[in-house]
């Protein structure tokens, strides 16, 4: 069951506790409080947590993010209209990475957006897309969709849903012995699965450059699921700690650090997630901007960068020149457990973004010495079958 939502009702409600808190706590895991919620950083350990998704296949709990269901007369070009993606081109069952972007060009929020089937399976209506966003913007990005959305369109909040990430090589195994048929699903192709009673939404998608799955399943049968899925040997559960660190190996940005609305799509190197026909087109917020900037380059630019020696070099240190003067600055950073070396990713001037360029990085009044190299730290290993419609 979900809500509409109207503009006066998207404040948040103190809802501090995910659907897994006690199955968290059950299975060991070091709580902290991250986007107003209680979240397992870690159960065993970090390093190890890393490692085992690389070989095997992590189980995160993703619920503090945002799962909208959009709907409505015109949505397609309603939803263009905020997003730089090819909407219109999306087919059933495909999903894209875009971007809420703010008049300037600036980024709200990143997202991944689904064009929902026939028989929507998470609705009334024809026509839906599934919406996810970050959870500690999500009700940011609630208000100012439904302040530029007509009345007519509604937007759902699927609040009585968890969210599930398993990721790894042996994911697919895994979750097709629980779950017949979603190995048949490429990279970005989301489909509607049932388990035991429990109508599934599933994605083969993620955020650690590892192949698996997102599964958006009700609150109700998410403690089953869990448990079915942690008891297969294949799989652990895994803290944050570690999906922050995959993520960062897999060079892909995190909102409110490599992200923000002061960065644009072409600074922070998103510029596939602006679709062709929309950079030929236009039409979205900040397009003469943006446009500009893919067209001619941008000031600064995101770049990967290895760090020598063993001292990881944190979000917040700077960059710069010959004479000490600041010239960027590191927006995440950390050792890299599959890498075997700090690891960092920066913004820099454009002409410095050339991959062999040498660079000093400032943390605590410590130089350290970085090189600019080719993103993601590690290949991705995500699973294509076909190009996406």
């Amino acid at each position: 069951m979900t809500e509409t939502l109207a503009e006066d009702e998207l404040e948040p409600i103190e809802t501090l506790s995910l659907p897994l808190d006690a199955w968290h706590r059950a299975n060991g895991a070091r709580m902290v409080e991250f986007a107003g919620y209680h979240m397992p950083i870690q159960y065993e350990g970090i390093m190890a947590e890393h490692l085992w998704v690389r070989e095997a296949a992590g189980l995160f709990d993703v619920s503090h993010m945002g799962q909208l269901r959009i709907a409505g007369p015109n949505v397609v070009e309603a939803l263009e209209a905020l997003l730089p993606a090819d909407v219109a081109g999306l087919g059933e069952g495909r999903q894209r990475y875009s971007l809420l972007l703010a008049d300037d060009g600036g980024i709200l929020d990143d997202l991944m957006l689904a064009r929902l089937p026939a028989g929507d399976p998470l609705g009334e209506g024809e026509g839906a897309f599934y919406m996810v966003v970050n959870g500690a913007t999500k009700w940011d990005d609630m208000a100012h969709l439904r302040e530029r959305l007509d009345d007519a369109i509604t937007l759902n909040l699927l609040d009585e849903r968890a969210l599930l990430a398993l990721q790894g090589p042996k994911a697919v195994e895994v979750l097709d012995r629980l779950v017949p048929g979603v190995a048949a699903l490429g990279f970005m192709q989301a489909g509607a699965f049932d388990w035991n009673g429990a109508a599934l939404w599933i994605s083969r998608s993620g955020y650690t450059g590892e192949d698996g799955f997102e599964i958006s399943v009700p609150e109700d049968a998410v403690e089953a699921l869990a448990d079915a899925l942690v008891a297969e040997p294949e799989v652990k559960p895994i803290g944050l700690g570690a999906r922050d660190s995959l993520r960062l190996e897999a060079g892909l940005p995190l909102y409110g650090h490599d992200l923000t609305p002061e960065t644009t799509p072409v600074e922070a190197d998103l510029g596939f997630a602006l679709s062709k026909r929309r950079r030929d087109a236009g039409g979205f917020p900040g397009a003469e901007r943006v446009l500009g900037e893919h067209a001619g380059g941008s000031a600064m630019k995101r770049v990967g960068v290895i760090v020598e020696g063993r001292q990881p070099v944190r979000e917040g240190a700077l960059v710069v020149d010959g004479e000490g003067a600041p010239i960027g600055r590191v927006t995440s950073g950390g050792f890299a457990p599959s890498v075997g070396q700090p690891i960092a990713i920066a913004f820099v001037p454009a002409a410095l973004a050339v991959p062999g360029t040498d660079l000093t990085l400032l943390q605590r009044g410590k130089p350290h010495a970085a090189r600019v190299v080719p993103m993601p730290f590690v290949p991705h290993r995500y699973v294509r079958k076909g190009a996406p419609k």
